[in-house]
């Protein structure tokens, strides 16, 4: 941690709490390692690649905006160029935020503490913070229900969660080139973007999690790219290119990378002349249980009978109603 504003956050505070790893993950999905250097090479030049963090950041802080509270000590989680800071700019809402983010450089550049973490085995104390932010970070984790329930045993009770990050409908247009492109010229298929979330599982993992009053929904940004040798590039210096553990280690050939670009732009130019790229996020909201959270009465427990309040009259199951 570094801290440049604000009063500096005691060590002891945040970091009581340092998980031991037992041994390899038999369902490793994702190359940490190498998305730890990735995340290294995106930060020198960051500036020129965060249009589309920047845009899940402003679209996440909306959503924050319609909580009615404020929250005395936050978590970035997965701060990037400190986005989310930027959108939340001087508003009351938001006390002390703390930054984390797996790479250094990240870490570097934050304006106030900032903390170098892996998301997968979060180093802070349980209980500790009010809220919880992580915006276009989270697909990269292996084991999302493991991070979640870190996340909520982090969270104060009735601390809330907001989390926007990439879904399984993401980059649909390129997967289908990549792969028409490859069958065409190879013969045979290899794992060439990574394996998203989808949205139907989004609130059953809030809820595996131990969060209460979970709710997941998503939005799709479309962007414009010259060509899809454009949009390959570009996710190269976001730090945003597969990671697949299984992916073909060998580099790809020219051959499929240019079909793959003739086939994106027969089937995906748009009217400006430009290729069309789908971005889906999906926005998770969870709570920290707390006694003083609304809760689904009980069955038979209701003060008034539905018939009453529809001007009705009420029959028990299998009893015949006549119509006149």
């Amino acid at each position: 941690m570094r801290p440049q504003d604000g009063v500096p956050l005691p060590a002891a505070a945040l970091f009581p709490y340092i998980p031991t790893v037992t041994g390899p993950d038999p369902l490793l999905v994702f190359d940490r390692a190498l998305l730890r250097q990735r995340r290294e090479r995106a930060a020198r030049d960051w500036e020129r690649h965060d249009f589309l963090k920047r845009e899940i950041a402003d679209r996440l802080v909306d959503r924050l905006a319609d909580v009615r509270r404020t929250f005395p000590l936050a978590l970035d989680l997965g701060s990037h160029g400190d986005e989310v800071a930027t959108t939340l700019g001087g508003r009351p809402i938001v006390g002390q935020l703390v930054r984390a983010d797996l790479g250094r450089g990240f870490a570097r550049r934050a304006r106030g503490p900032a903390v170098v973490a892996d998301e997968e085995f979060l180093p802070f104390a349980a209980a500790r913070f009010d809220l919880v932010l992580s915006a276009m970070d989270l697909h990269w984790v292996n084991d999302l229900p493991g991070t979640l329930i870190q996340i909520a045993r982090i969270l104060k009770p009735d601390g809330l969660f907001l989390g926007a990050m990439l879904g399984g409908a993401t980059l649909w247009q390129l997967r289908q080139a990549l792969a028409a492109a490859e069958s065409e010229i190879d013969g045979g298929l290899s794992p060439r973007v990574s394996p998203f979330a989808d949205l139907r599982d989004a609130a059953g993992l809030l809820q595996r999690a131990g969060f209460a009053l979970p709710v997941a929904d998503s939005e799709t940004i479309e962007v414009e790219y010259e060509s899809a040798l454009a949009l390959m590039r570009d996710l190269s210096r976001m730090g945003e290119g597969n990671l697949v553990v299984g992916r073909r280690r060998t580099v790809t050939r020219r051959a499929v990378l240019l079909r793959a670009a003739e086939l994106y732009g027969e089937r995906f130019t748009g009217p400006s002349g430009r290729v069309s790229a789908s971005f889906e996020v999906l926005f998770l909201h969870g709570w920290a249980p707390h006694a003083s959270q609304p809760k689904a009465l009980k069955p038979g427990s209701a003060a008034r009978r539905l018939a009453d309040a529809l001007g009705t009259s009420e029959f028990s199951a299998g009893e015949k109603v006549e119509r006149s």
